[in-house]
């Protein structure tokens, strides 16, 4: 046992050093484990809940249901930007939304949802089309190519060096929700 530290029980609030001095041992000194549980007055210490796959996937299935209109489609093709408004207005909470649209035989990289934060979370689903995922390793080789069916949601563990590509004769869209 080192010499000087007390030596604490489980079941007691005293505690006994090697020199037989009692020490109690009071939770008012301790802040945070009294407070444990409770709201705290730090802003930058509050618990924010992240989004669950299952909550991404529903954002982005409504979000879906909303760009089989045509007329919501993005307007420019191979670049990601904001969903219109009627479809951004069904994602609650902390989730971002972005869609493309791709021409035949067009290809877009898939950009780190925040480049400052972690990813919590990132869903794909195709909108209209057929598509696939190809990851492109740092040296520049082909890695895997996933085909992305329409109406089936793809969970993505990370971006880094991912495309799509639009392996269809029409258009395709993508919606993309992350956290």
């Amino acid at each position: 046992m080192f010499s000087g530290m007390p030596t604490v029980s489980a079941s007691s609030t005293t505690s006994v050093t090697e020199r037989n001095e009692t020490i109690t041992v009071s939770p008012e000194g301790i802040g945070d484990i009294v407070m444990a549980g409770e709201a705290s007055g730090y802003a930058h210490l509050a618990a924010r809940a992240v989004p669950t796959v299952g909550q991404l996937t529903t954002a982005a299935r409504r979000a879906a249901a909303l760009l089989a209109q045509p007329e919501l489609w993005p307007r420019q093709y191979g670049q990601w930007q904001r969903p219109p408004r009627p479809v951004r207005q069904r994602v609650p909470g902390r989730m971002r939304m972005s869609v493309v649209a791709l021409a035949p035989n067009g290809f877009v990289t898939l950009p780190a949802a925040r480049p400052t934060a972690p990813v919590h979370g990132d869903v794909l689903l195709v909108v209209h089309g057929r598509m696939h995922a190809v990851i492109i390793g740092s040296d520049g080789r082909l890695l895997a190519v996933q085909e992305l069916v329409a109406g089936r949601t793809r969970v993505l563990g990370g971006v880094d060096g991912r495309q799509l590509v639009n392996t269809g004769s029409e258009p395709a869209v993508v919606v993309r929700v992350t956290a």
